[in-house]
């Protein structure tokens, strides 16, 4: 009942919230981006939503225009301290996590919520095995999560799926307002912003 119902009223409710700051953060954020490296304000990536629909996903652009995709051996993400595709203005919202907050609109869109697993992108649907995708798919993708708040970008892929899994057989309320909680410590005190085994 609360994934498909009182979960999405949560969502809107906080979404609304959110939006007039995010307006303010966007007035404010638009210009520095831009004037970083001449490119977009957005990047819009395609990720795996609930039932393993693909849609857009927007966060403030952190990188370089045209930058390659780089990943780990294990196939998740390239993130290091020595990026050289993340701009200056990108390190600052990566450490603080700004660039995630535009994803506000596809909360308030439908496609993602303010609490779940931190959405993959479409290739991963050829990692998971049936067994993962039973649960992975299960949830909408969240701006923020159980992996995302309590290891952030420290896990490799296999520990996150595995953390993600464990969200999805568990989600409630309460875990839900532990994770915002658990968020906001870790954001504030810049906790796991990178992988050191990469």
């Amino acid at each position: 009942m609360y994934l498909h119902f009182f979960k999405r009223i949560f969502d809107i409710i906080i979404g609304l919230i959110a939006l007039p700051f995010l307006i303010l953060l966007i007035i404010i954020m638009a210009p520095i981006i831009y004037f970083d490296d001449k490119g977009p304000i957005f990047y819009n990536g395609p990720r795996i939503g609930k039932g393993g629909k693909v849609f857009k996903m927007c966060k403030f652009r952190s990188m370089k225009v045209n930058s390659p995709d780089i990943r780990t051996a294990d196939g998740s993400t390239y993130n290091g301290d020595d990026d050289p595709r993340v701009t200056r203005v990108g390190r600052f919202m990566r450490k603080t996590s700004i660039d995630e907050l535009p994803q506000f609109f596809n909360v308030l869109i439908g496609n993602m919520s303010f609490v779940g697993n931190r959405p993959d992108t479409p290739r991963m649907l050829n990692v998971y095995t049936d067994e993962e995708k039973k649960y992975l798919l299960k949830v909408k993708p969240g701006i923020t999560g159980y992996s995302q708040a309590y290891f952030r970008n420290s896990t490799n892929c296999k520990t996150k799926i595995q953390n993600d899994i464990y969200y999805a057989k568990h989600a409630t309320l309460w875990l839900d307002i532990k994770i915002v909680f658990r968020t906001v410590k870790t954001v504030l005190l810049r906790e796991n912003i990178n992988r050191t085994d990469c």
